[in-house]
């Protein structure tokens, strides 16, 4: 478990209506529920996100001398304890609770992860007061987060990335797979997606490094990496803005093939464990986000709770390398999946 009855109990109190905090979150109970936590339309890319990475089996291997693996890793200029970040998940009121608020839910993401040793990505959204809130707790822990801004008009995107820039955010990245969330255009908050040569110019004006979140295939990982990416994330923004996509783990290796060691390369969609964050960088990420198990630890417990489900990550990470035989990060390759 990743966090505990007590945090369980209150998170599904809090989030009831949004989220049923299901013991498995596999996004069969919520399919169709967005606004809310589930997965669009029949849910199924939800589910072949959590399908797809279940799917991959480990070769256990236990003639080694590996007792006290590695598991540190650099992202751009942040030093972390692990290779898991917080995923950005913002619009509280809309997706998560009424019982709670944007304040109270981005500070214990942004602190519980730097109490864990690692950063969160904060998110963006209809209402103002999320990306300025995300700024605000940034700001709070001396930039120790990544603001994602939604592929909004160009202009807004240049406003929010300054906004970032003066809460002492090193970098921002940009969730172009939100590009499909119809209910930011009912709202009269539309988003758009991008061309490369559009994207080129936008991150140089933007001028700082900039993530584009969203890849599911090869082709527009050539293409994010010629706009100027200063990383990418594999994603199909949690199976809630397109039916019927493969699930990252699927789409993930063939991605790394032309990425890996060009520039850092992310991956989310199902990873409810250190097991799973694993096998995703065994697949080829450098680095994982972990997003609704950290949502439902914020509401459930705030910061400590956040805190404690990032560490049981590393620790169930630590625990699967030394059943593996792998003594740091660099040599979890795909001789570690059956």
């Amino acid at each position: 478990m990743l966090y505990d009855k007590k945090t369980e109990a209150e998170a599904r109190r809090v989030m009831e209506g949004f989220c049923r905090v299901c013991r498995y979150c596999d996004g069969r109970s919520c399919a169709g529920e967005v606004p809310g936590m589930g997965g669009t339309g029949t849910g199924s890319s939800f589910f072949a996100n959590v399908k797809s990475l279940g799917a991959v089996r480990l070769n256990m291997r236990t003639i080694h001398d590996v007792r006290d693996p590695d598991t540190t890793r650099t992202f751009l200029s942040y030093p972390l304890a692990f290779p898991a970040m917080a995923a950005p998940v913002g619009g509280v009121s809309f997706n998560m609770s009424t019982k709670s608020d944007e304040a109270s839910y981005i500070n214990a993401v942004v602190t519980g992860c730097r109490d864990a040793g690692t950063i969160a990505g904060t998110g963006d959204g209809e209402e103002e007061i999320i990306h300025h809130e995300a700024c605000r707790a940034i700001a709070g822990t001396g930039g120790y987060g990544i603001p994602f801004i939604k592929p909004w008009r160009r202009e807004e995107i240049v406003k929010k990335a300054e906004e970032a820039r003066k809460a002492g955010a090193r970098q921002i990245g940009i969730d172009i797979d939100a590009s499909g969330l119809i209910t930011l255009k009912l709202m009269g908050k539309p988003v758009f997606p991008r061309k490369r040569d559009e994207l080129a110019s936008l991150i140089k004006e933007i001028d700082m490094p900039v993530i584009l979140k969203g890849i599911m295939t090869v082709d527009e990982a050539k293409a994010a990496m010629d706009a100027g990416a200063c990383a990418i994330v594999v994603s199909n923004h949690g199976g809630r803005v397109l039916d019927a996509t493969p699930g990252t783990a699927e789409v993930l290796p063939k991605i790394a093939d032309v990425v890996k060691g060009r520039i850092p390369l992310l991956v989310d969609g199902g990873i409810r464990s250190g097991i799973d964050l694993f096998k995703m960088i065994a697949l080829g990420a450098d680095f994982a986000l972990i997003g609704r198990p950290v949502a439902v630890a914020a509401l459930g417990g705030g910061r400590a709770a956040v805190r404690t489900l990032m560490e049981t990550l590393q620790q169930e990470l630590y625990r699967t390398m030394v059943m593996t035989g792998c003594a740091s990060l660099s040599e979890i390759d795909r001789s570690a999946l059956v």
